[in-house]
């Protein structure tokens, strides 16, 4: 069964449009990673600097690996650098309801 993954930035104010180039030259290569099935990124309308990730993957094993790669590569640290706290990452299951 896939897993959901909703990843939650919230972005310095002199940083946002930094942060939107960031995810357009870098997203990229998540949507090609292996495991992932799709990303969706949607902008807060009452908060501009607010970012989430709506992602699927085929399981939390192939998020955490494409998690490592990006944090071995520096792209986490970089991303850390334009945001005023620290990421919110969060895993959910679809509901058979």
């Amino acid at each position: 069964m896939s897993v959901k993954v909703m990843l939650e930035v919230q972005s310095k104010p002199e940083c946002i449009d930094d942060l939107k180039a960031t995810f357009e030259s870098t997203l990229p290569d998540t949507r090609s990673y292996e495991g992932c099935i799709n990303l969706q990124v949607i902008g807060n309308q009452d908060d501009p600097l607010n970012i989430v990730l709506l992602e699927t993957w085929e399981t939390r094993k192939h998020y955490e690996k494409y998690l490592t790669w990006r944090a071995e590569s520096g792209s986490l640290e970089a991303l850390g650098s334009m945001l005023s706290k620290a990421p919110s990452i969060r895993y959910f299951d679809e509901l058979d309801i």
